[in-house]
């Protein structure tokens, strides 16, 4: 029997803007990078478990594709606050994804900090917030962005974390084809060669852009020509990829109509497929 539970929203991210400057000595790359989360979000659900201190975990989740074992950076994230707490109560954690892996929007980085910070809160807050962050550090790249939960510029690897101006609240289509980008293969090919500067966009005081754009797109050629093909449809302002892909994100005019966006859904769905994974989600400022 649970005596105790709690329910948070794991949040979708995009980066407005990614610029790489090199490789550091652990191995990592120097990245500068604006990121926002999203109102498209997973569905973390942690209980206390009923029963012996026996520090055993119950992880479900709806996504049959995904590893439930330590494969699964939710499980690791449990087990680092275990490590870190000393405190052995039997949790169950259950995962709702919504967000697609795989597709550059930071989803198993933003479920790694929901557990977190779910742990921590049904347990009393027995770490501080830089005990929290350094944790989420450790975990990933950007599992301390998704601690915040707002607007930030991301600089090292990712862990460290400026809060930035406040965003519009921009509409957003998000589309991903039906395959992922590994984060480490983009980052080796960007190694590789040198690649042309990835155009900058201005809107509204932002400008947005994706350094990775180019070794990713060269190999998955059905990026670019997506990219194109939004930037030239009129409910569009500008197009572009978030992360390492494969998800591209398309800025929308406000004054949509429900019938325009149908009418872009369809027109998606004609030149690219019904595999295609559409979204809308909104800037979270």
């Amino acid at each position: 029997m649970r005596d105790s539970s709690i329910r948070l929203f794991a949040p979708a991210k995009i980066n407005l803007s990614l610029e790489l400057s090199g490789k550091r000595a652990d191995g990592y790359h120097e990245v500068k990078t604006l990121m926002a989360p999203l109102t498209l979000a997973d569905e973390v659900s942690l209980s206390i478990v009923q029963g012996d201190s026996s520090g055993t975990l119950t992880f479900t989740c709806d996504d049959e594709t995904l590893p439930k074992d330590a494969g699964n950076i939710c499980v690791q994230a449990f087990h680092a606050f275990q490590r870190a707490t000393g405190i052995t109560t039997p949790v169950a954690i259950h995962l709702q994804k919504n967000i697609p892996h795989g597709a550059g929007l930071g989803g198993g980085s933003s479920d790694a900090a929901a557990v977190l910070s779910g742990l921590n809160t049904l347990f009393k807050n027995p770490l501080t917030r830089p005990q929290l962050e350094e944790l989420a550090a450790l975990l990933g790249s950007d599992v301390s962005f998704f601690l915040q939960k707002a607007p930030a510029w991301c600089g090292g690897r990712g862990e460290k974390i400026l809060e930035a101006a406040t965003l519009p609240s921009w509409k957003i289509l998000l589309m991903k084809p039906p395959f992922g980008v590994e984060t480490a293969w983009a980052y080796r090919q960007w190694d590789a060669k040198k690649w042309s500067p990835s155009r900058r966009v201005d809107i509204e005081k932002i400008t947005i852009f994706n350094d990775l754009e180019g070794p990713v797109f060269d190999k998955y050629l059905i990026l670019p020509v997506l990219k194109k093909w939004l930037t030239e449809r009129p409910e569009i302002i500008t197009a572009w990829m978030s992360g390492s892909g494969s998800t591209m994100v398309a800025l929308l005019h406000q004054e949509l109509t429900s019938d325009q966006h149908q009418e872009l859904d369809t027109a998606l769905m004609r030149n690219f497929g019904e595999s295609l994974w559409i979204a809308r989600a909104r800037v979270h400022t």
